[in-house]
């Protein structure tokens, strides 16, 4: 019998400090387990909501659009751990929506406060864990793991097809609506450089000259840089093709990865996938 009633205690005592534990507790435990060291200054960083709450769940999402807030409120997630800013800029800057009252930002950061969420971001960290969070999400839905060179983890070398081809396999692997796509749809491709996110344009130009693949694939940047660069190229007639597969598309599948990943070492708490909705669709 006592031993019974200790082993009640026990229990007793695992749910209540499962209860207890607090947003900052479970940012503390990813900053132990990510297997780099912390490094200051980063993005990675409290952006609404007060660290010592209780988390009564947690949602792993790309991008902390007030869509995905909605749907993690409801699903009884109050802790965000979000990919992307969520408030418009890479630093997350609220003053000048304070300042000029933006209804938009009201609403958002209202709908934060009233259901007491803690918003996290886990950006510079994910992409420095080894091997990198975010591209091992993603070759995990491509299924490209047997093709990823061992020296150069971005790039590829793909059994050969066409441009037309990749573009549309990978548009049906990681779940993308628009895809655009630069070069002739025909052309031969059999190395594929994969740069998901906005790796800009002085990465692009590096990668391209180191490993002079067939096709460049990423997920965003202005049209008058790496985009206008492979158009010129194709142009000239050039073996060069570019994959546009938008930002949150590109990087989405290496969230859900997280997702797996944190529940290796946080217990006692519910963690699930939030996926950003993709922003863009087709006029007709």
């Amino acid at each position: 019998m006592l031993r019974y009633l200790g082993f009640l205690f026990l229990a007793g005592a695992a749910a209540s400090a499962a209860q207890t534990l607090t947003a900052n507790g479970v940012i503390e435990q990813i900053k132990a387990h990510v297997g780099v060291p912390w490094k200051t200054p980063t993005v990675d960083t409290f952006k609404a909501g007060d660290p010592s709450t209780p988390v009564t769940g947690i949602a792993v999402t790309m991008m902390a659009t007030y869509d995905v807030l909605v749907r993690a409120a409801a699903r009884g997630d109050n802790l965000i751990i979000t990919h992307e800013p969520t408030f418009y800029s890479h630093l997350d800057k609220t003053e000048e929506f304070d300042q000029n009252h933006d209804p938009v930002w009201q609403q958002k950061e209202k709908f934060i406060r009233d259901h007491h969420l803690v918003v996290w971001r886990f950006h510079d960290h994910w992409h420095m864990h080894r091997p990198d969070g975010i591209l091992t999400g993603v070759v995990q839905d491509l299924k490209w793991q047997s093709y990823q060179s061992k020296t150069e983890p971005e790039l590829f070398n793909v059994p050969p097809t066409t441009l037309a081809a990749l573009a549309s396999q990978m548009k049906q692997r990681l779940g993308i609506n628009v895809v655009r796509v630069v070069g002739d749809p025909s052309m031969k491709v059999t190395t594929v450089a994969l740069s998901p996110g906005a790796g800009g344009p002085e990465l692009h130009m590096q990668t391209l000259y180191r490993d002079h693949p067939d096709v460049l694939a990423i997920g965003e940047v202005p049209e008058w840089e790496t985009i206008e660069y492979i158009a010129d190229a194709a142009a000239e007639g050039r073996h060069l093709g570019l994959i546009l597969l938008g930002h949150i598309p590109s990087e989405q599948a290496g969230m859900e990865y997280c997702t797996t990943w944190l529940k290796t070492f946080l217990s006692g708490v519910k963690i699930e996938f939030v996926p950003a909705k993709e922003f863009f669709w087709l006029a007709k």
